[in-house]
């Protein structure tokens, strides 16, 4: 494998910034209706969409903070930080989780949440792919890692919409927040698998940030 150019890691890096940003604008959008919505409608799903946007807001600005400073720079505190955003989400999904089993609430309560689930994943699967691809060529692990997190949103879509459909055609109204609860899992994997990048990060550049 020929080694990267500087241009080469140079354009990867802006398309890795120019990602970051658009999830950043993105998610401020489609948290700002969710939580208006959610308020309007007396939702507490469409409000923990809101919450959801708000934690890969965080996300994809420690991105843009560690990708400014160079694909090699700050990438332990970096990853620290995205590991706290997945412990983050997965005590968010668990407790929609168990509060949907207690309650039964059913899923897709709301037209705008169904729609809002919709969009997000026209959007967003093409934009997780793309970061993936751009983060495992520069070698960026942060990169990476946020790809991931934002796959574990996509995931949380599809598992609503999936729900609404078992429920609608089986009455299995269980099976969103069981299927949430899995996600949950995935993201406190993912989130000690980061911060234990961290670590080693730390180990073979103990004198680096």
């Amino acid at each position: 494998m020929s080694m990267m150019t500087g241009v080469e890691r140079d354009r990867l890096t802006r398309r890795g910034l120019t990602l970051a940003w658009f999830i950043v604008v993105w998610d401020l959008i489609e948290g700002a209706v969710a939580i208006t919505a959610g308020l309007i409608a007396n939702s507490t799903a469409l409000i923990g969409f809101g919450i959801d946007s708000a934690i890969e807001v965080f996300a994809a600005s420690v991105v843009i903070w560690q990708l400014r400073a160079g694909s090699a720079s700050r990438l332990r505190p970096a990853l620290r930080m995205i590991a706290l955003t997945f412990y983050a989400l997965a005590a968010y999904v668990v407790f929609e989780a168990v509060r949907d089993l207690i309650t039964q609430d059913k899923a897709g309560e709301s037209l705008v949440g169904i729609m809002l689930n919709v969009a997000a994943l026209i959007v967003m699967v093409p934009v997780a792919l793309a970061q993936r691809r751009t983060g495992q060529a520069l070698g960026n692990p942060v990169l990476v890692a946020q790809s991931t997190e934002t796959w574990m949103s996509n995931y949380l879509s599809i598992s609503l919409l999936a729900g609404l459909g078992l429920n609608t055609v089986l009455g299995w109204w269980w099976a969103d927040p069981v299927a949430a609860l899995v996600v949950a899992g995935f993201a406190a994997w993912s989130g000690h698998e980061a911060w234990k990048e961290a670590g080693e990060h730390h180990a073979e550049h103990p004198g680096g940030s």
